[in-house]
């Protein structure tokens, strides 16, 4: 960045930049940049002059060469990237073009005709080089058809569990009348990380080649570099789906088989279509503007804590709901406060001994999962996927089970839906903040509580109501 401070206005810019800790766009440092290498390409040039008339040879040869060397610069590295971010350029960035192998070899021959019909003056190779490039520009015309007016639906389901396949369509709808459509590919086109030019903290050490114990001079410094942006979701899906003839005014389908292995949210954007008709000298795909975002829940398999837990809850769950409703809990014996009307007189004949008839309450099965999340580096990422993944277990199975279910997590709006929660639980992260189970009140719920609290830290109403799953800890 020696350059750029020559100039006291750009380097006043980029010194409150670095004060303020902003971030300084690409395009404008590009810009910058080549404005400063036009100028001392401009001032090389008039000393140049200034020499050749003072008849210093060496020093015109010189002055002339850097001129025209930074002029060259400017143009390879600066006028592309800024051409391309004008309004015009999104006609251009409509297709993207691949050169295939065939492309290779076909234009290597091109070439190779054409020496010959330099060298030679035949008349018949120049018709046959003409020929070979017209098929080029036939090739490039005829797949840009192809593709034209091509409409794209990609159709996800609603809900997509971890570890389980899931079916997805692909719709391509060709809405012209006459012209149909040949070797059309759907492809997932990924998108990469941008880059951004931020200061960033360094050290600045004298002399830098020595250890750092024997250098004379070490002070805090900020550098200019490229940064890669936040790493982009991951895709939906990968590979292509292929249509080999589409005719016009009609659509076609295509099942999109979907398996995610891991929670959270995937995103595609854009989606794009390709093909290699009619010569397959290359791969030209139009980009659409098309954008899909699918949320993939933890997995809800039965894993072997799940059956460890699920005993456990089930029976303390049943005693916290047993009371009097429809469905018969249990026959036990008979207690003093027991009203007469509940006896069983067949149990008591059968018995010997008065039995009573014990009855679920239907109108109390309350559950609530109560999440507590840990701050970061406080589990191993795999104890905290099993955590997740048994979470959304349980509260798929005791939805399953008709109970009403209520959700407590860091972050979340309480909403008592299923889908809700899982969305939650697919897209949380391990992140500091403040406890939820401290100051959770007691309710007519029955509390599924993960948490990596220490057993001090809980609230003693709580035990008597609620099933702890330390998270971490060995069920």
């Amino acid at each position: 960045m020696p350059a750029l401070t020559k100039s006291p206005a750009i380097a006043e810019r980029l010194r409150l930049a670095r004060a303020l800790g902003v971030e300084i766009p690409e395009v404008w440092v590009r810009f910058l940049l080549a404005i400063v290498g036009l100028v001392m390409a401009f001032a090389a040039a008039l000393f140049s002059t200034v020499a050749r008339e003072a008849g210093s040879l060496w020093g015109t040869l010189i002055l002339a060469s850097t001129a025209l060397l930074l002029a060259v610069v400017v143009g390879l590295t600066t006028v592309p990237y800024l051409a391309r971010r004008v309004t015009t350029a999104r006609l251009r960035d409509a297709f993207d073009y691949d050169v295939t192998r065939v492309g290779v070899i076909y234009i290597v021959t091109v070439l190779l005709i054409g020496i010959a019909a330099l060298n030679t003056g035949n008349n018949l190779l120049y018709i046959i080089v003409a020929a070979m490039l017209a098929a080029i520009l036939v090739s490039g015309i005829a797949s840009a058809v192809v593709l034209r007016d091509l409409e794209l639906d990609v159709r996800l389901p609603e809900h997509v569990f971890a570890g389980r396949a899931a079916l997805g369509r692909i719709v391509l709808r060709n809405p012209r009348r006459w012209l149909p459509s040949f070797s059309v590919n759907v492809v997932a086109i990924r998108k990469e990380s941008p880059k951004r030019w931020r200061w960033v903290p360094a050290t600045f050490t004298f002399p830098s080649k020595r250890p750092p114990e024997k250098q004379w001079i070490t002070l805090p410094d900020r550098n200019l570099r490229r940064v890669e942006e936040a790493t982009a979701p991951p895709g939906i899906f990968e590979g292509s789906a292929y249509f080999p003839f589409l005719r016009a005014s009609s659509e076609l389908k295509a099942d999109l088989s979907l398996r995610f292995l891991r929670r959270g949210v995937y995103q595609q954007a854009p989606f794009g279509l390709a093909t290699r008709f009619p010569f397959a000298f290359l791969v030209k795909t139009r980009r659409l503007p098309l954008a899909r975002e699918i949320t993939v829940y933890p997995a809800v398999e039965p894993a072997d804590e799940f059956f460890e837990v699920l005993p456990l809850i089930t029976g303390e769950f049943a005693t916290f709901t047993r009371g009097r409703g429809s469905d018969l809990y249990r026959i036990r014996e008979y207690a003093p406060e027991d009203s007469a009307r509940h006896v069983d007189w067949k149990a008591t004949a059968k018995s010997g001994s008065l039995k009573v008839r014990e009855f679920s309450r239907e109108d109390e099965r309350k559950l609530r999962i109560v999440f507590d999340n840990p701050a970061a580096g406080v589990l191993p990422e795999k104890s905290y996927e099993d955590a997740i993944a048994l979470a959304a277990s349980l509260s798929w199975h005791f939805a399953g089970e008709n109970a009403e279910m209520s959700f407590v997590a860091p972050g979340y709006d309480g909403a008592p839906d299923l889908y809700r929660f899982l969305a939650y639980l697919a897209a949380v992260s391990a992140q500091p903040a403040p406890s939820v189970v401290e100051s959770l009140q007691p309710s007519d719920d029955y509390n599924i509580i993960f948490t990596t609290q220490p057993r001090g830290g809980i609230p003693t109403a709580l035990w008597a109501c609620s099933y702890f799953v330390f998270m971490g800890q060995k069920v």
